[in-house]
Parts: structure tokens; sequence; C-alpha cells
């Protein structure tokens, strides 16, 4: 019986200890969540021979309870089986002692992080569950007994509508059932509520000279002025309306010009 076979896992979650190997490899894409397709070359086995490689990328795999990420892992698809550097391991700052048929693995910080047995064949093999890349909705508990209200606020205040929507078509895995909900959220009504257009034209004119005059500054404008002039003041009589221009060095003078 092999060693897949007596711990019930799949061939494609077996990796093998390969010190002879410069680069970790696999050939299931689906095992990585991060691929890049655009690097490509070719990778020279122990017999000479020479396959493509497809891809390189990051994968997640879970090793004697303890999540790790692998990265720089060739994609080849011809590689039937999933090996691991030691070479690049170690690179890592990882240290591997093998003694007594026990292979160890240690890292600077963390103590030992990998153990595991020689094989019959010889061989050091791990066996990892890889994490699956699959989006999920993960469900918190929150103090707040409204449950409606909570999905609605982690969806950017997507009305109910929307929310039943993705449940119902299962566009996001882990989002419960939701029932409407008679709360207000007042943050939906100030960014929904109505304001008044600025209107076209005055509704009061005034009825004589100097009564309102509207003022403006404008600048600072480029290039300035042979006598150093940035901006310029505007008045106007609403009645009259007769203009004022004045021209400035600093806005600080407007009001003395006033």
């Amino acid at each position: 019986m092999s060693l897949v076979e007596m711990n019930e896992v799949k061939r494609g979650d077996v990796w093998f200890l390969d010190s002879g190997c410069s680069n970790h490899m696999s050939g299931d894409a689906e095992k990585f969540c991060e691929l890049n397709r655009g690097f490509k070359q070719q990778v020279k086995l122990g017999n000479n021979t020479r396959i493509s490689m497809e891809g390189k990328g990051k994968i997640k795999l879970k090793l004697n309870g303890m999540n790790h990420i692998i990265t720089d892992v060739f994609y080849v698809p011809e590689l039937h089986n999933n090996l691991l550097s030691v070479g690049q391991m170690q690179e890592k700052g990882l240290a591997f002692l093998f003694h007594a048929g026990m292979c160890k693995i240690y890292h600077p910080k963390r103590g030992m992080i990998i153990q595991t047995s020689m094989s019959a064949n010889k061989m050091f093999i791990l066996l990892a569950n890889t994490q699956e890349r699959n989006d999920a909705c993960f469900h918190t508990s929150s103090p707040s007994p409204n449950v409606t209200q909570l999905w609605h606020n982690r969806y950017g205040h997507l009305s109910h509508r929307g929310l039943e929507i993705l449940q119902t078509k299962n566009m996001v895995q882990g989002l419960p059932k939701l029932t409407p909900t008679t709360e207000t959220c007042t943050d939906c009504l100030i960014g929904k509520q109505h304001r008044s257009s600025i209107p076209k034209k005055s509704t009061w004119r005034a009825t004589e000279k100097l009564q309102l005059v509207h003022a403006d500054i404008c600048g600072p404008v480029t290039p300035i002025s042979n006598s150093k002039k940035r901006y310029f003041l505007c008045f106007i009589d609403d009645y009259s309306r007769k203009a004022w221009t004045y021209f400035l060095t600093e806005k600080s003078e407007s009001l003395y010009v006033f």
C-alpha cells in the first residue's frame, strides 16, 4: 500500500522534497493562488530532456496544521508530481536536518516547522492540503442584532433587493438569507437627499445705487504683469451694473481697495 493510500489523500496533495531540483514545480494550475502565465521558459530534467514551463506563481499549503505560502513555484503542465526544491527553501533561510530516517525543517525564528519521515522508496514526502482560492464571504459575529443592516453596511449600503439577488443566485458564498428590515439607515438618507439647484437668475434686484454690490477676486494670474500684479478684484453694482476693476499684488490688499 502506498503512502498516498495509507493517508487517504489525493496524489496532487503530495509534495516531494527534491535536493536536485533547482525550483519548486507543480503541474496543477488549480493549486496556484497567484499565477503569472507570461513567465515562460524551458526546464531541463535529470535525463537531459526539456519540458515547457508556462508560468510562475504562489501556492498556499497547509503542512502539519500550519499554513505556508510557497513562492516562485514553476507551473509545468507536463509534470505529474509536485516538487519542493531543498536549495530554494534554504535560500529563504530554512535549515534541514536529515537524521535516522527523519527530515526536520527549521525556521530561523519559529524553530521546527515541518517534520516528515522517509518513505519506503527512500523519499521524503510532505502531505499537504492545498488552500482553495475560491472567493467566499465569511460570516463573522457582530454586536448588532440586525443581520440585514450589517450586510447592507458591508456592501456599501446596497439595497435589500440587491442583497436578495446576491443570495438567491448564489453570487456570494456564505451570504445568509436576509429578511427586510424596518431600521432606517441615516447614511442612506443623507446621501440620497435632494439638493436644491442654484437659480439661474436672482429673485431680488436692488432698487438704488450701491444697495447691493457683487465682488469677486481672481488669481493668481500667470504671467504676472510688469508692475508685479497677480490678482484682480472686480466690483459690480447690482442696480446700475457699473463695474470697477482693481489690480492687486497680493490678496491681502482687497480690503484696502474696497
